[in-house]
């Protein structure tokens, strides 16, 4: 049994903050709820679920607000994940702490963990909830060191680990620290104390300043391993591919065809297809002759990648078509978008569900066009 895995000893109740509206990773949260955006063709929350579920929690809730529908259809009672997942739908949000707070009579009895729907990680949580335990804390949150703590929320601890205070997002040049918030909480019950019934309440402005200036003991746990907040097109962008290669602990799905190509069952590859790895192909996708995959590339389910067409770099989710000659390079295409023949995708383009490009047309770089965009031969980006 590795060091990611536990037998269960010491478990401890989840909650999954899933409610976000997933604003910066518009246009693919037009049609999606933020925690269904997929890393290597599974949706964000699964690949954190899993990690709960190695670390051998069984009982996990979750908050939605954002098409809770989707994620409910997913994972319905999260018995195919292992688990027992219940859920909140917030009529209106309810902030970070008071999300949590609606479910204080089912997590307030024991030691509980809080994580977000959206961020990639493979933290140890075994260790992490050991830690806090040992800490006598009522709080303890996994930090991260970061290049740019202008980004984040950031802590800063005594030489024991104790936090002393926290800066939200400060300008460059002036952060006490270069640890970042992960968002990865375990608490006490006690934390219920400062966390007022039914109302919106946050953790970073309304329960820890409460909690620094009262005294009572919060830690901070440094995170050796993999963490990304995939808050944004490019950090959405760098996770999928940060998977792809191995730089976080996950499970690739699929049959690896050779190192470093995987390919889901009922996948077609013509003979003569180049395919350049990194690449993962979903199930039931068509590669047809003389088309060129430069990866790192990520294909989703359903796939089709007619005669000719070159995709470097790029990630399309279920059911995009590349038509005849098409050329998509460092771009991101939402479900069921068409690429018809011989059109052009520019680095850094991102296009929602279901738009269309026109034979011909260049998309240029870094446009974003919202789900059922029809892209013609003049394409600009849409407002």
């Amino acid at each position: 049994m590795s060091e990611h895995e536990t037998s269960g000893a010491g478990a401890f109740k989840a909650m999954i903050m899933a409610a976000g509206l997933g604003t910066r990773l518009h246009p693919l949260t037009g049609r999606t709820a933020k925690p269904m955006v997929p890393i290597l063709n599974r949706p964000v929350m699964e690949h954190m679920l899993r990690l709960l579920h190695r670390h051998g929690v069984r009982e996990v809730v979750a908050n939605l607000h954002y098409h809770p529908e989707r994620v409910r259809e997913y994972f319905g009672d999260g018995s195919g994940f292992g688990v027992d997942l219940r859920y909140n739908v917030e009529r209106e949000l309810l902030g970070t702490a008071g999300g949590v707070g609606a479910f204080r009579s089912y997590l307030g009895e024991e030691t509980f963990v809080v994580v977000s729907g959206d961020g990639l990680t493979d933290i140890d949580l075994t260790a992490f909830v050991a830690a806090h335990r040992a800490s006598g804390g009522v709080v303890t949150m996994a930090v991260k060191r970061v290049v740019d703590p202008s980004l984040y929320g950031v802590v800063v601890h005594d030489d024991d680990g104790r936090i002393m205070g926290f800066q939200e997002k400060p300008a460059p040049g002036e952060a006490l620290s270069d640890l970042c918030n992960c968002g990865i909480y375990a608490f006490e019950p006690a934390i219920f104390d400062d966390v007022p019934e039914g109302a919106v309440v946050d953790w970073a402005k309304d329960v820890f300043p409460v909690l620094l200036a009262r005294g009572t003991p919060m830690f901070a746990w440094p995170l050796e391993t993999y963490w990304n907040d995939v808050g944004n097109i490019e950090q959405y962008r760098l996770s999928n591919f940060d998977a792809l290669l191995g730089r976080v602990r996950l499970e690739v799905p699929g049959r690896e065809i050779r190192p470093g190509v995987w390919v889901g069952e009922g996948t077609e590859v013509a003979a003569d297809a180049r395919l350049k790895p990194p690449v993962l192909l979903g199930a039931g996708c068509l590669v047809e002759s003389g088309a060129e995959l430069v990866g790192p590339l990520i294909v989703g389910d359903g796939c089709v990648i007619e005669r000719g067409a070159v995709l470097e770099g790029v990630i399309n989710w279920d059911g995009v078509r590349a038509g005849r000659g098409a050329r998509l390079v460092g771009s991101i295409l939402g479900r069921h978008v068409v690429v018809h023949h011989e059109a052009v995708v520019h680095e850094g383009a991102v296009l929602g569900d279901r738009s269309d490009v026109a034979a011909g047309a260049s998309v240029p770089v870094g446009a974003r066009w919202g789900p059922l965009s029809e892209v013609g031969g003049e394409a600009r980006e849409s407002g």
